[in-house]
């Protein structure tokens, strides 16, 4: 069973940058497809971003392509989301995830495994 341990967040102002991290536990990592969702105040959780197992494909929500990057480490276990030009409406919580299928990336219940989830805010 695959732990996720996020690392990350806080609060930055519009315009900044930011950096999540998601450090595995298992050495099998790299057979996951992994992504990034993240939960707006009082909406439901949204797809941002997805990549496969060797991190050489990268899916991304029209609402952040362009701003973010997903990537992964598999050596260290470690998947990332670098967030540049950040806007109020990207506050949201945002959970790291992890699935064996590796189909159906963009729909939150494929993935079994968790982040416990980073609180990011930007303000104007």
């Amino acid at each position: 069973q695959v732990q996720l341990v996020q690392s990350g967040g806080g609060l930055v102002q519009a315009g900044d940058s930011l950096r999540l991290a998601c450090a595995a536990s298992e050495r099998t990592f790299s057979v996951y497809t992994v992504a990034w969702f993240r939960q707006p105040p009082g909406l439901e959780r949204e797809f941002v971003a997805a990549t496969g197992r060797t991190g050489e494909d990268e899916y991304y929500a029209d609402s952040v392509k362009g701003r973010f990057t997903i990537s992964r480490d598999n050596a260290k276990l470690t998947m990332y989301l670098e967030m540049t030009s950040l806007q109020p409406e990207d506050t949201a919580v945002y959970y790291c995830a992890a699935q064996l299928r590796g189909d159906d990336y963009t729909t939150s219940s494929r993935y079994t495994y968790w982040g416990q989830g980073a609180q990011v805010t930007v303000s104007s």
